[in-house]
């Protein structure tokens, strides 16, 4: 007895026809769809450098491109355009935007039911064939004749139409069946295109928006077939490997060529000719592969792990195995926090896994669409509005006061450190010579303090704001942790190099909490990523050369967990000089008691707990993370040069160093060696300043300010020192300008005669928040003092050094 017969819920030949009429009719109603479709050949149309940033929205890699500056094509028809492209062989992918097709579907009309978008959802991988088909019929001719040089299938296709059309013809003449699948070229060869759907974004706010894309956990066996977007991070990804989609032999009797399809993880190759006249002869052809004329397409596996926040108490974060063809590979790097929408199919197990696994199925998720949460510095765009505000804010000459405040906002005071670590995220320029050398450009920062003043918290942020940002820690990173390690691969049982935590953060930040933890082989590791940026491998048979182009910020306690002021701060920091070294600041943080500071510190850790949130700043202008992020990308678009006076600047500063040095080695308070390195640092973080300003040349201010955190980076050993200072605004300004002599910031001519331009030190002053009258009555006070007097009709400052002119007298005796 027959089965009955069930009538399908939707019809697909109309569904079809709905979906051709859409290819060609559909106009984006928004200019920012237009134009996004308009950005199809990007790359080859010399947009502007200005525009080559990208939104911080959640639209995905479509929608995040920038708004350019116009095409000379006239909007059209969006998919048709898109056809064209494809036809001409600009682009290969094909990407159906359920919200157009939503749109589409809305403007038939109620009576019009055809359930587009609802079957798409939910049996996506059969309607990826029917769309794929309705493109086809609707595709274009091309407008250039294809060449060799195009693609080897062009021409075999070019070649052997004419014989398709005969067979057709003879076929038809005589009534007979259509052709034999096996004698004419089958669909998927002569697609040049993978066609992927972009999901429907959801309607709402973004809390909605946010809980559409499921944790892998909550995958279930109802999504098998549907188009689901799920959330995770990239833990590993395979290399890209060819995938093979249709096999060409051709007979070595009859000269037929006969395409296989491929649509499983395995298949039997052909080995005899089915065509019609090696069964007529009863010739039994053999059949080689032809490799040219089959069609491969690009395939990766990523896995993906769920986030720490999805994973309920007590459980494991587990993981989703996802499938890339065509144009989404290469899109997802190991480390990205991503949302892919994608198709979730079984797949049986094969090989030897199948006899283990016996009745058990794998699933895995076939990739369609995918979205960054941070994207690279260099795909960010930038909107025209958050431009405009950009401009406005940087004429108040307060970009780097707003910017410093709005790293971690919620940590109270390290206004100096928190300096630091935003010129660390904008970093200077890398320089290469002609010859092949190569000048690093990242700048590396050490904090070193005691416990509980927030430096973990801080290096949380920082990997928070940064686009490739990765947090370890000194006791839980081996040497090859951090660098790379070699293990046996699980698919081709080959050995292969895994990255360590500093190749995975190449063009990013690594952040090392516990560094004075480390084991002194395992630091000796990262001497060679600090300056050269590179990590030389050579073991198991495996010698190569990894790029870990990467800023270094590491914090570390004191030799025995707190600071101690009786030994010297060599004793107290207990790491290598040849480590020291390569840091560019290195920061001491003390925590030493102060009435005034510690009641302002108790105030804003109980505002912070109170209120769930940081307390309002002076100005009131806080940038969060993205933003943070979006000011960062702008800058490091620059490439900012030194001119010739700001170089004789920086000369006679480094000679001043290297003086103050040599004192501070008699009295026994260096700590560091100051070297080239400190003056190459010096360079990096100008360069840093100058980025921050948006402009293409360093300036002597931007010189005195790097100068000023080196010597802050100093200074702050000497904190039990100063705690006895009173903290009226007169003291602090003696401070600030006495931190200024000593690093030779505003100083006139080489510095060696000790004085002080007074309009730049002014300047710097009150960009510091002090009051005019406060920076007169401070100058006035100390004059009265005899610490320092005006001169030259009150343009300079010179500083009135008793000891020496003591000394002078002495000489004079003799």
């Amino acid at each position: 007895m027959a089965l009955l017969t069930h009538k399908t819920l939707v019809n697909y030949e109309e569904q079809q026809a709905q979906f051709e009429d859409f290819l060609q009719t559909f106009k984006s109603s928004s200019t920012e769809a237009t134009e996004q479709l308009q950005d199809l050949n990007l790359g080859e149309d010399g947009q502007s450098d200005e525009y080559d940033f990208m939104d911080e929205s959640d639209d995905g890699a479509e929608g995040q491109r920038s708004r350019r500056q116009e095409h000379n094509r006239d909007p059209k028809k969006k998919y048709m355009q898109m056809l064209q492209d494809v036809a001409d062989r600009v682009t290969s992918q094909i990407t159906i935007d359920l919200d157009d097709l939503d749109a589409y579907e809305k403007s038939l009309g109620d009576e019009a039911d055809f359930k587009l978008v609802s079957s798409i959802e939910k049996n996506a991988f059969h309607y990826i064939e029917v769309f794929s088909r309705a493109a086809d019929k609707v595709m274009p001719e091309s407008v250039a004749e294809p060449n060799f040089k195009d693609d080897v299938l062009d021409i075999i296709m070019t070649q052997r139409s004419k014989r398709n059309e005969r067979i057709q013809e003879a076929q038809s003449a005589e009534d007979a069946a259509a052709p034999s699948p096996e004698s004419i070229f089958p669909p998927a060869l002569t697609r040049r295109y993978t066609l992927n759907f972009k999901p429907i974004t959801p309607s709402g706010s973004s809390s909605d928006r946010s809980s559409k894309a499921l944790a892998v956990r909550n995958v279930r066996g109802e999504h098998l077939g549907h188009l689901i977007t799920v959330r995770g991070i990239a833990t590993r990804v395979s290399d890209i490997k060819p995938s093979v989609q249709v096999n060409a032999y051709s007979c070595d009797r009859c000269g037929c060529e006969i395409f296989q399809p491929i649509t499983t993880k395995q298949f039997t190759p052909m080995v005899e000719c089915p065509s019609e006249e090696c069964k007529m002869n009863n010739t039994k052809g053999q059949l080689f592969l032809s490799t040219r004329a089959s069609k491969f397409l690009p395939f990766q596996e990523v896995k993906i792990q769920e986030m720490a926040d999805q994973v309920p108490v007590g459980h494991i974060p587990r993981q989703l195995t996802v499938h890339c063809h065509g144009a989404l590979v290469r899109q997802i790097n190991p480390g990205d926090v991503i949302d892919i929408a994608g198709i979730f199919l079984p797949t049986p197990y094969t090989g030897f896994k199948a006899i283990k696994a016996g009745l058990l199925t794998d699933t895995y998720l076939e990739a369609q669409y995918v979205n960054q949460h941070k994207k690279a510095y260099d795909d960010i765009v930038l909107a025209q509005p958050t431009l405009r505000r950009m401009n406005e804010l940087e004429r108040t000459g307060q970009l780097y006061e707003y910017l410093s405040r709005s790293i971690a906002p919620e940590i109270f005071g390290h206004i100096d450190v928190k300096k630091a670590l935003l010129l660390q995220l904008i970093g200077g320029v890398t320089k290469e010579m002609g010859d092949g050398m190569r000048i690093r450009g990242d700048i590396n920062v050490c904090l070193m303090g005691d416990p509980g003043v927030a430096k973990s918290q801080l290096l949380k942020y920082i990997t928070k704001v940064a686009p490739r940002g990765v947090y370890t820690t000194g006791r839980g990173s081996s040497g090859v942790g951090l660098t790379a390690a070699v293990m046996r691969d699980p698919v081709t049982d080959e050995m292969v190099l895994e990255g360590g935590a500093l190749v995975l953060a190449d063009n990013g930040m690594c952040c090392i909490d516990e560094f004075d933890k480390m084991d002194d082989g395992d630091r000796t590791a990262i001497h060679e990523v600090m300056e050269q940026q590179t990590i030389s491998i050579s073991k198991a048979g495996i010698t190569t050369t990894l790029n870990a182009r990467t800023s270094i910020l590491a914090a570390a306690n004191p030799l025995y967990g707190r600071y101690n002021p009786r030994i010297s701060p060599v004793e107290n920091i207990n790491l290598p000089a040849a480590l020291l070294s390569r840091f560019d600041v290195l920061f001491l943080i003390l925590d030493t008691p102060s009435r005034d500071s510690d009641e302002e510190l108790a105030r804003h850790v109980t505002h912070v707990h109170m209120h769930n949130a940081h307390p309002e700043a002076p100005g009131g202008i806080i940038f969060s993370p993205a933003e943070v992020r979006q000011w960062v990308a702008r800058a490091r678009s620059f490439r900012p040069v030194v001119p010739k006076e700001v170089s004789d600047y920086m000369v006679g500063a480094y000679v001043r160093m290297r003086q103050q040095q040599k004192r501070d080695e008699g009295s026994k308070k260096a700590f560091t060696h100051t070297s080239p390195r400190t003056l190459l640092g010096v360079v990096r973080l100008a360069q840093a300043l100058a980025r921050l300003r948006f402009s293409e040349e360093v300036i002597t201010e931007d010189v005195d300010e790097a100068l000023r955190i080196t010597e802050v980076s100093k200074a702050s050993l000497y904190a039990e020192e100063r705690g006895r200072d009173d903290h009226t605004p007169s003291s602090k300004i003696y401070h600030l300008i006495r931190s200024m002599a000593a690093s030779g910031a505003a100083a006139v001519g080489d510095g060696s005669r000790g004085e002080l331009d007074l309009r730049r030190v002014r300047e710097r002053v009150l960009a510091k928040g002090f009051t005019a009258d406060q920076f007169e009555q401070a100058i006035d006070e100390y004059a009265l003092l005899d610490v320092w007097q005006t001169a030259a009709e009150g343009t300079r400052l010179v500083f009135i050094e008793a000891g020496n002119e003591d000394q002078d007298m002495g000489d004079d005796d003799f």
